[in-house]
């Protein structure tokens, strides 16, 4: 088999596993899953698990990459004249089309786990945007990578009260409250206290 056939094997193998794990959350904490019981309910053997991941963790992770990559890429920043402007509603109503799922990572480490790569894959992109929004303006009052690091923290913080609330809130509305709370501070940092432009 060619190096490209082998490739589509392996995520083959992988997606399997993804959704084996993700078929076990539906029936039990995170904590309380056991490779085996991954590897059973993909039909796959222990030594395949460990070809691909080293840990159950990893294999969250990696599962977790892929969801964040689409979530991140729903994440938009529009720019109104001098204004950033930050769009999360994908990410609360992806949280609202998976509700069994993440509700079960908060039960467990899962979500601790999920937290700090997701932490910083946000970071990384608000970090991004933010650079490019400051092209060609004076350094902001806090470097770019504190306030980045801040508000991927205080996005992920909603979002779990919201799951361990059983979503009281719309996505829409966790949306624009998450604009109130973080964006002003967000705004002040990137420059409206010292316009560049008249």
């Amino acid at each position: 088999m060619d190096k490209k056939g082998n490739d589509r094997r392996s995520q083959r193998t992988q997606q399997s596993l993804m959704e084996a794990l993700v078929s076990l959350l539906n029936e039990k904490p995170y904590d309380e899953i056991s490779i085996n019981e991954i590897c059973d309910r993909a039909n796959v053997g222990r030594s395949t698990f460990y070809a691909h991941f080293q840990t159950k963790d990893d294999l969250l992770k990696c599962g977790f990459e892929r969801v964040l990559d689409v979530l991140i890429s729903g994440i938009s920043f529009e720019e109104s004249g001098h204004d950033l402007l930050l769009n999360t509603q994908s990410l609360f109503r992806h949280a609202t089309l998976h509700y069994q799922i993440y509700r079960t990572l908060v039960w467990g480490t899962g979500f601790d786990v999920l937290t700090k790569e997701g932490h910083a894959a946000l970071s990384a992109k608000f970090q991004e945007s933010f650079t490019h929004f400051m092209k060609g303006k004076p350094d902001p009052s806090i470097p770019l990578d504190i306030l980045s690091y801040s508000l991927s923290g205080t996005l992920l913080q909603l979002l779990k009260w919201w799951l361990d609330h059983k979503m009281p809130y719309s996505s829409e509305a966790m949306d624009e409250m998450f604009q109130k709370i973080a964006m002003p501070g967000v705004r002040l940092v990137l420059g409206s206290e010292n316009p560049t432009e008249e």
